[in-house]
């Protein structure tokens, strides 16, 4: 018989001695500072309770900012200058985005991937491994089998998926002697995807645990209201702009607090992965733990959203 998942703040990164946090920190644009700004707003993240931070070999690289690996090791280089602050952190990075293939998920590669971005991180294990993106050409029983290995020799903790189906999900679970710790979709006001697709009914059968990566729409839920309009003449994003606004007026809170508490308030437990590198709006976000919508409040945020309530 499943049994419901742990309350927030009470759940463990699976297999391991790890609480995980109610908010991540991304690093998708940590790159671009040196280390000791690094070193700060790091800090700043850790303090705020956001200790899970999520990374990626070819952050930075995907947007310009860095060549691959990079973030990876400006990350590396702030833990090498104050190693204590590894103790602190839940440490997860991707691996199967491979520039010019563009996936790889063979043995080699995986392998290969976990062990430069030891390197890069300065660290002996990975807390969470996780797998970027589909590699329709890998069998799952042969990426099952690395990922065992690896796990196996102490290189990581726990692994898990990203932009994944429930099925591709079910069928690398299948051919693997440890559970997945988690599952990372698109999940926001904007994009319902998940609610939907059959990802987060998976974290609730499964007890995986979700991290919700761009929870604000890519920025996109932070912008004006002529800002939308601009953005997108369809008007969607407005109205879900305005939804969370009003929502925001009645709890007297901001519109970024809303928004995370939506992604929050579905009974798997997302976690969002906050992406700013800006300290301050670090900080606002973490009020969103302290909120609560009401069900009518968070149904007429997905209604502008687009889902359908017959």
């Amino acid at each position: 018989m499943l049994t419901k998942p742990p309350i927030p703040g009470e759940r463990m990164l699976a297999g391991t001695d790890l609480r995980l946090p109610r908010l991540a920190f991304g690093l998708w644009r940590f790159v671009g500072r040196d280390v000791s700004g690094a070193d700060r707003l790091l800090r700043t993240a850790l303090d705020a309770g956001l200790t899970l931070i999520d990374g990626a070999a070819v952050y930075g690289l995907d947007w310009g900012g860095a060549s691959f690996g990079e973030n990876e090791q400006l990350l590396g280089q702030v833990l090498k200058a104050d190693p204590g602050l590894r103790a602190r952190m839940i440490l997860a990075t991707k691996f199967g985005i491979t520039p010019g293939i563009p996936y790889d998920s063979s043995c080699a590669c995986v392998i290969k991937s976990c062990e430069d971005s030891l390197r890069r991180l300065q660290t002996d294990v990975i807390d969470l491994f996780q797998v970027h993106r589909p590699d329709v050409l890998t069998h799952p029983a042969d990426l099952a089998e690395t990922l065992s290995t690896l796990r196996k020799a102490g290189k990581i903790r726990a692994a898990g998926v990203s932009n994944y189906s429930a099925r591709q999900t079910l069928n690398l679970q299948q051919f693997l002697d440890f559970d997945l710790a988690t599952h990372q979709p698109e999940f926001s006001a904007l994009c319902l995807s998940p609610v939907h697709d059959g990802v987060l009914d998976q974290c609730l059968s499964r007890a995986m645990v979700p991290l919700a990566w761009s929870p604000l729409g890519g920025g996109k839920l932070a912008l004006t209201l002529h800002e939308a309009h601009e953005a997108d003449p369809s008007g969607r994003l407005a109205k879900v702009i305005s939804a969370l606004d009003h929502t925001a007026h009645e709890m007297n809170t901001t519109r970024v607090s809303v928004a995370l508490s939506f992604v929050m308030a579905h009974p798997a437990h997302p976690i969002p992965i906050i992406g700013t590198q800006n300290s301050a709006r670090i900080i606002e976000a973490c009020r969103a733990v302290s909120i609560q919508l009401s069900r009518a409040q968070w149904y007429k945020i997905a209604s502008a959203g687009g889902m359908d309530l017959p």
